[in-house]
């Protein structure tokens, strides 16, 4: 609840405990073990940014925290536990709220392009060994050189194939590219669009500013990120924490320390952030938690141990509240120990023991003083949430929804030209050239088959013709020698010889009698 410029989380008899708006930027840390009441506390310091003037963005993981745009409704334990607070100022009240998710049903859907992810981050969403970022980071840069704008799932994809099939012409200058880690960068993006992730990759992209905004009382608004689907992709939902963090911190300005942050984060089950993070990863992100706060930046983490989050990042959260923890292994009470050991000791009850008897709405807090230093840890009750504590039905959502000022902006999703249209143009004018080049071939074959088959036929025709001429000698001289046979018969045929000699008689008699009358005249 914000009270006197403070934020008063919790109080016992004797104490009220309040994180300072000037060190909230000191990051902090909210642990405990489930059903303690780490929801609560979230939604109480939530509520308390918000009227102190701090825009806040969170995740709901299980979906009840949506009620924080309702105002709250009177119970018995909620009346006890104000009664028993002594919170005579205590009113139930909603709060500004705007509803986000990835994909688009619940709230103003979140996009960003490819490349704003980068493939460090992408590599992560995938599960991509250290060889196939090598190669991921490769196609990003041949995309940048030759300015394949890498926006949605699908450029990356074409890319991809782009790099893989033309890798002769690319390893010499950016290094090995193997079909293998090719392969398997389109095996697991098809993975990650079967989780729907297709949806948050895309234009237009999220504007990191609009979640840092305030209504007309100059209330922060809280921005809620329906999770429920999200979270049932846990490597996902955490890429996408870790690409909110990365944002924030390259997109905001240097400001130093300011009387209040610009923007408050809280990070539930963030032990998700760090599972399996190689070490050079892990540095970059404490190097990020340790200078964000100089861009005006709160970063609250949320997880059931404090051994949930690495040790040079639990290092940088000086505000801390501590649920309770139930230690019945070693190795459990191992990590009450460490949790105990974290704060400064309370001369006036022991912190191991208090951790482990402490009831569900209890807990041990410790906040930055004004000078820096973390306060001496106090047990405390935790404050009762102001508006409504669970979901809210479809109706109600949808109303705040379309009464934000970012309605229409994010809705339709944009498909402009990028890398999935410049590749699939090289493609489809190679493989027109290629046609080209085969249909030239095919005519050229043709064109030979052609002048082989007229040549065939001249060959053909030619020797028809002298086939005929020797023919047509042939059929001659058989015809001579015909006639020479029939000459030849005809001359030895004894009737014509007969007939011959008669023939040559009677010549020879009239001849001789014209002969004998001429003498007769002759001599008369």
């Amino acid at each position: 609840m914000y009270f006197n410029s403070k934020i008063l989380v919790g109080k016992n008899d004797k104490k009220e405990c309040y994180l300072l708006p000037s060190m909230a930027n000191r990051h902090g840390l909210i642990t405990g073990a489930s059903g303690s009441g780490k929801t609560i506390t979230l939604k109480v310091m939530a509520e308390s940014f918000s009227d102190a003037g701090v825009p806040v963005f969170l995740a709901d993981v299980k979906g009840d925290l949506a009620g924080t745009a309702l105002v709250g409704e009177e119970s018995e334990s909620l009346r006890k536990r104000i009664d028993s607070l002594k919170l005579d100022n205590f009113e139930y009240k909603k709060f500004p709220t705007r509803f986000w998710d990835i994909y688009g049903e619940y709230g103003h859907p979140i996009r960003t392009r490819i490349s704003d992810v980068g493939p460090s981050i992408l590599s992560i969403m995938l599960g991509l060994s250290e060889a196939q970022e090598g190669v991921l980071d490769i196609v990003f840069k041949i995309a940048e050189d030759e300015n394949f704008e890498l926006i949605d799932l699908k450029d990356l994809r074409i890319a991809l194939q782009h790099v893989g099939d033309n890798k002769k012409d690319y390893t010499l200058k950016y290094g090995n590219i193997t079909p293998q880690s090719v392969g398997v960068i389109q095996r697991c993006l098809l993975s990650l669009e079967n989780q729907g992730a297709d949806k948050f990759f895309g234009e237009p992209a999220l504007e990191i500013r609009d979640f840092i905004s305030v209504d007309s009382e100059g209330k922060g608004i809280i921005n809620i990120l329906h999770a429920v689907e999200l979270f049932r992709s846990p490597d996902l939902y955490a890429s996408f924490m870790l690409w909110l963090l990365t944002e924030l911190f390259n997109k905001l300005p240097e400001v130093g320390d300011l009387d209040k942050p610009k923007i408050v984060f809280f990070f539930d089950e963030a032990h998700l952030l760090f599972n399996e993070m190689p070490g050079y990863r892990l540095k970059q992100i404490t190097q990020v938690v340790k200078l964000i706060r100089s861009r005006g930046i709160g970063l609250y983490f949320i997880s059931q141990t404090p051994n949930d989050i690495p040790g040079d990042v639990l290092s940088q959260l000086g505000n801390r509240v501590q649920h309770n923890l139930r230690a019945y292994t070693p190795t459990e009470q191992k990590i009450v120990k460490a949790a105990a050991m974290a704060f400064r000791e309370n001369p006036e009850f022991n912190t191991y023991d208090a951790i482990l008897s402490l009831g569900t709405g209890e807990a041990l807090v410790s906040f930055q003083t004004e000078k820096g230093e973390p306060d001496v840890v106090e047990k405390v009750t935790i404050l009762p949430p102001q508006s409504k504590m669970g979901a809210i039905d479809d109706m109600t959502r949808n109303k705040v929804i379309n009464n934000s000022m970012l309605v229409g902006k994010y809705d339709e999703a944009i498909d402009k030209e990028s890398a999935y249209e410049k590749i699939s143009q090289k493609y489809e004018e190679k493989a027109k050239a290629e046609q080209e080049l085969l249909e030239q071939k095919e005519e050229e074959r043709l064109q030979k088959e052609r002048e082989k088959q007229e040549e065939k036929e001249r060959k053909e025709a030619e020797r028809l013709r002298k086939e005929e001429e020797r023919r047509i000698r042939e059929e001659e001289k058989a015809e001579a020698k015909a006639k020479r046979e029939e000459e030849l018969r005809r001359k030895n045929n004894p009737v014509n010889k007969i007939g011959k000699k008669v023939a040559n008689k009677a010549v020879d008699k009239a001849i001789n009698k014209g002969l004998n009358s001429i003498f007769k005249s002759l001599f008369k």
